[in-house]
C-alpha cells in the first residue's frame, strides 16, 4: 500500500482509528449501562456478565484468524468485512428486546470487530513507512486502543443517562456506514502479501475453542466452585485444545500462528507484557465503574464524566508526547514508567472508603493512570510490531490485539471473581454491604496493580531498545536505532 500524499495518509489514519474506537469502545461502554440493561431485560445477577463476555469472547477467540485473512486476501479488504459485520450487529444490539438476541448481537458483533481490529494496526503500519512519522501515527493508533475503553465509560455514561441504553449501541450505526464509505475513498485496494496460502483452519477452531472454555470455566469459577468438576473440566479441555492447537502449528505447512514469531524477543515480550496490562486496565474501567454506581451511587452519566480527565491526559500523551517519549528513550523507559504510574493509580483506587471523595480520592487515581497508559500503549504496539516481516503484519497485530482482548476477558473475570469472593467473606463476617462490596473490590484493584508492575518490569528489563520502531522496508533488517541507551 502506497499513499505519497501525506495528507491522505493523516486521513486515512483517523478513518481507521475511528473504525478502531467504535470497536474498542463497546468493550466497555455497555458497563455503566449494565444494571439498566439488567432491569430492563431481566438478566440476572450472573447472566448480565455474558452481555460483556460473549463480545470480547468471539473478539478474543477470531483475532488471530482476521489477522492471518488480511495477510491472505488484503488488509483493507478484511478491514471493511468487519466493520460491515460490526455495524449491522450494532443495528441488532440497539434494537434487541430479549437477553438471548443481545448476547447473540453481541458476539457477532466480537466477530466483526476482530476482522477489523485485527488489520487495523498492521494498515497503520503500512501507511507510515518514517520513523518519525510512524511513531506518531501510532501515538494516535495507541491512544484510541488505550484511551478508548475510558472514553466508552463516558460516552456509555452520557448516552445511558440522557437517553437509555439502546443508543450505546444504536449510535455506532451511522459511524460505521460512513468508515465503510471513506475506507473505500481512501484507502488503496492491495493483494494480500501472503496471498495464495492457505488457511489454517484446525489451527483457527482449536485456538478458539481453547480459549472460549478457559474464559467460560474462570467466569463461572466463582459460582460453581474453583475445584468443581465443571470448572476444572473446562479448564483441563482448554488446556487439551490448546496443546492441540501448539501441535498443530508445528506441523501444518502454512501456520495460522508461526511458532518460530515467538523467537522474536520483541514479539514474545510486548504480547506479554500487553496481557499482564491488559488485566490492569480492565480492571480500571470495569471495577472502578462499578465502584462509582454501586458504592457511591453515581448516576450513568456521573460515571461517565468522572473518567473525563483521564481520557484527557491520555489523549495529551498519546497524541503529543508519546511519540517523543519513544524516538528519545526507546521502548522500555516509557513503557516502564507508564506501568509504574498505573500501579500507582490501582494502589490508591485500593484504599478507596466508602464515603469517597472524588478530588481526594478518586481523582488522583484517574490522573496517575492517565498519564501511565498515555505513555505505555505507543511502545507497547511498536515493540510488538518492529521485528515482524511485512507478510506478517497482519498476523503480528492479530497476536498483540488478541493478547489485550484475552487478557482483558481472563482477567476481569478473574478479578471479579477474586472480588465477589471477598465481598462474600466480609458480609459473612458482619460488614455492612456497602463496605462488603468496597473490600472486594480493593483486593481486585490491587491485584490490578501486581500485574500492572508485573509488565513494567519484563518490558523494562527484557524489550530490545535499538531495534527499528520504524517501517518494514525491505530487506527488514534495515533499521536505525530509536535511541542511543539500550
Amino acid at each position: 500500500m502506497t499513499i505519497t500524499d501525506t495528507r491522505t495518509r493523516w486521513l486515512a489514519l483517523y478513518v481507521l482509528c475511528l473504525g478502531t474506537l467504535m470497536i474498542v469502545l463497546d468493550a466497555t461502554i455497555v458497563n455503566v449501562a449494565l444494571p439498566s440493561i439488567k432491569e430492563d431485560l431481566g438478566f440476572s445477577k450472573t447472566s448480565i456478565a455474558w452481555v460483556v463476555n460473549a463480545y470480547l469472547l468471539t473478539y478474543g477467540g477470531f483475532l488471530l484468524l482476521g489477522g492471518r485473512l488480511g495477510d491472505l486476501f488484503g488488509p483493507r479488504r478484511l478491514f471493511i468485512a468487519g466493520i460491515s459485520f460490526f455495524t449491522a450487529a450494532s443495528l441488532a444490539c440497539g434494537l434487541a428486546n430479549s437477553q438471548t438476541f443481545l448476547v447473540a448481537a453481541r458476539a457477532v458483533q466480537g466477530l466483526g470487530g476482530a476482522v477489523a481490529s485485527a488489520v487495523g494496526l498492521s494498515l497503520t503500519m503500512a501507511l507510515f513507512t518514517e520513523a518519525g512519522e510512524r511513531a506518531k501515527a501510532m501515538g494516535v493508533f495507541g491512544f484510541v486502543a488505550a484511551g478508548g475503553g475510558s472514553i466508552g465509560v463516558l460516552l456509555g455514561g452520557i448516552l445511558t443517562g440522557t437517553l437509555n441504553w439502546h443508543w450505546i449501541f444504536l449510535v455506532n450505526f451511522p459511524i460505521g456506514v460512513l468508515v465503510v464509505v471513506l475506507t473505500f475513498r481512501l484507502l488503496p485496494g492491495t493483494p494480500g502479501l501472503a496471498r495464495g496460502g492457505r488457511i489454517d483452519v484446525a489451527g483457527a477452531v482449536t485456538v478458539t475453542a481453547s480459549l472460549m472454555l478457559a474464559v467460560y470455566a474462570v467466569v463461572n469459577g466463582n459460582q460453581k466452585g474453583w475445584t468443581s468438576s465443571q470448572t476444572l473440566g473446562l479448564l483441563g479441555g482448554s488446556v487439551v485444545l490448546l496443546a492441540s492447537f501448539l501441535a498443530i502449528e508445528s506441523r501444518v505447512r502454512e501456520p495460522l500462528m508461526p511458532l518460530r514469531l515467538f523467537r522474536l524477543r520483541n514479539v514474545a515480550i510486548a504480547n506479554i507484557v500487553g496481557v499482564l496490562w491488559a488485566v490492569s486496565m480492565f480492571a480500571f474501567f470495569f471495577l472502578s465503574a462499578l465502584y462509582l454506581q454501586l458504592v457511591r451511587g453515581y448516576s450513568p452519566l456521573k460515571v461517565g464524566l468522572s473518567f473525563l480527565p483521564s481520557n484527557l491526559i491520555m489523549g495529551v500523551f498519546s497524541l503529543g508526547l508519546s511519540a517523543k517519549l519513544v524516538m528519545r528513550f526507546g521502548f522500555r523507559l516509557p513503557l516502564a514508567s507508564g506501568l509504574l504510574l498505573a500501579s500507582v493509580g490501582l494502589v490508591l483506587f485500593a484504599r478507596l472508603p466508602v464515603h469517597a471523595n472524588f478530588a481526594m480520592d478518586v481523582l488522583p487515581s484517574m490522573i496517575l493512570l492517565g498519564f501511565g497508559a498515555g505513555m505505555a500503549f505507543n511502545p507497547v504496539l511498536l515493540a510488538a510490531m518492529s521485528d515482524v516481516d511485512p507478510s506478517e503484519s497482519g498476523l503480528a497485530s492479530g497476536f498483540v490485539n488478541t493478547a489485550f482482548m484475552m487478557g482483558g476477558a481472563l482477567g476481569l473475570a478473574v478479578l471479579a471473581s477474586v472480588a465477589a469472593s471477598r465481598t462474600d467473606s466480609l458480609r459473612r463476617s458482619g460488614h455492612t454491604p456497602l463496605a462488603a462490596l468496597t473490600g472486594g473490590y480493593h483486593v481486585a484493584f490491587l491485584l490490578g496493580a501486581v500485574f500492572a508492575v508485573a509488565a513494567a518490569a519484563l518490558g523494562g528489563v527484557l524489550l530490545r531498545t535499538r531495534h527499528q520502531i520504524a517501517a518494514h522496508e525491505p530487506p527488514p533488517a534495515a533499521i536505525p536505532a530509536v535511541a542511543e541507551g539500550d
